[in-house]
């Protein structure tokens, strides 16, 4: 087994992830199954598992959705379509994106407005790319970071812009903007990088971890792209690494000769399962957080959420004659718990 372990701070859920898991436990807990939601509310198998035995119908094609449903948005975004027909078919819905994701939504239609090609890099078929693609699919080339720009053709060469999925890694947004801003020196980008702030400090502590360690694992499931890019940075710095859900993946050979492992995990993987691992790799020399950085972030429940606790709160409060209406209730300690509190509820 490892001689030491090093678990990489920050890992694990960001501040996106944690306001739609809370978002979703919370429409769990007031509405009677089943409550629907529009992809997976994010990119972890446990967390979907944990949902799906709560009540939760995950779909992936809204039209579904029976008439008066109640429904959840994913993070990823959605398109336009999609918001509409939510919002025209169902009793209830909430839209739980990521206020990250909304910002590039909004740069793809100024960017289209505006008379701009764009280049968006991304995954092709990743949840995320295909809503803000939908944003102005006709203005918009998705570019796959592994593919570069090769059959991109602007109607004028001076009108480009460069977007992003939240969830690259930097290595990947950063070559295919050296090739844009070579061949298109008025290139427009974001004045803000679209890169997620937790994908970048989690690929950077990565990094950090990859300076010492000889072995990487990064917990987080397969169609998670900020996971599967940790794995990418570890093995760009020349580091062995592999993606696992939890213990259980760990293959006993791929221990062997390091003394020194690694252990990450991508933003949508709850910690319960990076804790498990470290307990199965039983360090003779304990385990050391290596700190990158302190995130405090914080993201509110969806606004339409917030507006049906509130109303629910007070439709309470006056069946019982409250001496003290509209007090603060449970909406307004939402920072006060995080999914991780969330998902202990749903399982227990």
């Amino acid at each position: 087994m490892a001689t030491r372990v090093l678990l990489a701070e920050p890992r694990g859920f960001c501040a996106g992830v944690e306001m739609a898991i809370k978002a979703l436990t919370w429409m769990v807990r007031v509405f009677e199954a089943p409550v629907y939601c529009y992809h997976e509310i994010v990119h972890n198998a446990a967390v979907v598992e944990i949902f799906e035995r709560a009540g939760v119908v995950f779909v992936d094609d809204i039209t579904t959705v029976p008439e008066g449903g109640v429904v959840m948005l994913s993070a990823h975004g959605s398109g336009p379509e999609v918001v509409s027909q939510a919002t025209s078919s169902a009793a209830v819905m909430v839209d739980a994106v990521c206020p990250l994701v909304t910002k590039v939504h909004h740069e793809v239609k100024r960017a289209a407005a505006n008379g701009f090609d764009i280049l968006y890099v991304g995954h092709e078929g990743h949840d995320e790319a295909l809503g803000a693609i939908a944003q102005a699919p006709e203005s918009v080339t998705l570019v796959d970071p592994d593919r570069g720009l090769a059959g991109f053709a602007p109607a004028d060469p001076g009108k480009v812009a460069l977007l992003a999925q939240t969830t690259l890694g930097q290595f990947e947004w950063q070559g295919v903007l050296d090739d844009a801003q070579t061949q298109y020196a008025d290139v427009r980008t974001s004045r803000k990088s679209d890169l997620c702030y937790a994908t970048t400090n989690r690929q950077r502590a990565v990094e950090i971890l990859s300076q010492e360690a000889t072995l990487v694992l990064v917990v987080g499931s397969e169609n998670s792209s900020n996971t599967q890019a940790l794995v990418r940075v570890a093995r760009n710095a020349g580091i062995t690494a592999h993606r696992i859900d939890g213990p259980d993946d760990i293959e006993p050979g791929w221990l062997e000769g390091h003394d020194v492992i690694g252990v990450s995990a991508g933003a949508s993987a709850p910690d319960q399962r990076v804790q498990s691992v470290v307990a199965q790799l039983r360090a003779d020399n304990g385990v050391e957080v290596v700190r990158l950085t302190q995130e405090d972030e914080y993201f509110p429940l969806p606004p339409a959420l917030r507006k049906l606790i509130h109303a629910l709160q007070a439709l309470v409060e006056g069946a019982y004659a409250s001496s003290q209406p509209g007090r603060p209730g449970p909406i307004d300690e939402d920072r006060d718990w995080g999914a991780t509190e969330a998902l202990e509820i749903l399982s227990s």
